[in-house]
């Protein structure tokens, strides 16, 4: 049964306003509490988008007495809201109110019938696995939170020069690709950045990650699929003193030469899908949207 539920979303568009009232109007006529992210909550305020919004709370933290979370806009959104997630093994939401994506679950013109489905229970979660970063370098963090849903990317910082990325797996080692950077992505990550990039598509429950290089010189340079039980260490190397790294939407500096390890983290991420769709029923759509676009 669902008593208490978070809502969260990064931005507001006057043309959004009316999926937030009626996901907040299904979830009232339900009796259920709703808790909104502090700085979400700021934003509707501002833009007085949602009448008596005073009657909410409002959350910097999460515990395990919220039953499902969900998000409001697309999927960039959905790997926002993992941060505030963690290990609580809270199930995500996403109300998709942009383009098609592949995390959002419930479209935004059947919000009604979608959120009554699943606060009755009719759904399934899909568990999703992270990456997990670790630097062998005091001088840098990144964050309390060095987790990615989809992946974590290095690249080349303010020059047009390749970089070098030595990379060993469990410490033996596999390549030195000499590119403008490297992929490292989640079966959840493989319809992102490393498929622009010429990665393949692989679907959510199998156990890998994907290395994909990025633009790489060396022409015997492929996207990789590893078994996701294996750590991943990246040595970076150039004419710049930094490289850019990113987790998912989170961007960092590093000094050259220092070692990114990167391995599956100890918990999963549950990810809502409605009784009918799959990621197979979602992959043929998006792949059909594509060819629509281009004609």
């Amino acid at each position: 049964m669902t008593n208490r539920v978070a809502i969260f979303g990064q931005s507001f568009y006057p043309e959004t306003e009316k999926y937030l009232a009626q996901l907040l109007e299904v979830l009232k006529s339900n009796g259920v509490e709703v808790i909104i992210e502090k700085e979400y909550f700021k934003l509707l305020l501002k833009e007085k988008s949602v009448e008596d919004l005073q009657d909410y709370t409002t959350f910097e933290t999460l515990n395990e007495s919220v039953d499902l979370f969900f998000t409001i806009g697309g999927d960039g959104t959905i790997l926002s809201a993992v941060k505030f997630v963690k290990n609580l093994n809270i199930p995500i939401i996403g109300i998709n109110t942009g383009r098609l994506g592949f995390l959002a679950t419930v479209h935004k013109d059947e919000i009604k019938k979608s959120i009554e489905d699943i606060l009755a229970g009719n759904y399934k979660a899909s568990e999703r696995s992270l990456l997990e970063v670790k630097l062998d370098s005091e001088d840098f963090s990144l964050g309390q939170f060095s987790f990615a849903l989809n992946d974590v990317a290095i690249s080349r910082k303010e020059t047009t020069s390749m970089i070098t990325i030595e990379t060993w797996l469990n410490d033996e080692f596999l390549n030195s690709y000499w590119s403008d950077g490297i992929i490292i992505s989640t079966p959840t990550g493989s319809t992102g950045y490393s498929l622009s990039c010429g990665g393949p598509i692989v679907t959510p429950q199998t156990k890998s990650f994907i290395i994909t290089p990025i633009a790489p010189h060396n022409l015997n340079a492929r996207p990789l699929v590893i078994p996701d039980h294996l750590e991943i260490k990246l040595k970076i190397s150039g004419r710049e003193d930094q490289y850019l790294i990113s987790l998912d939407s989170r961007l960092a500096s590093l000094d050259k030469d220092t070692i990114v390890r990167i391995k599956k983290a100890d918990f999963n991420i549950k990810l809502v899908w409605l009784q009918n769709d799959s990621f197979i029923t979602t992959l043929r759509k998006k792949l059909s949207w594509g060819q629509d676009k281009r004609n």
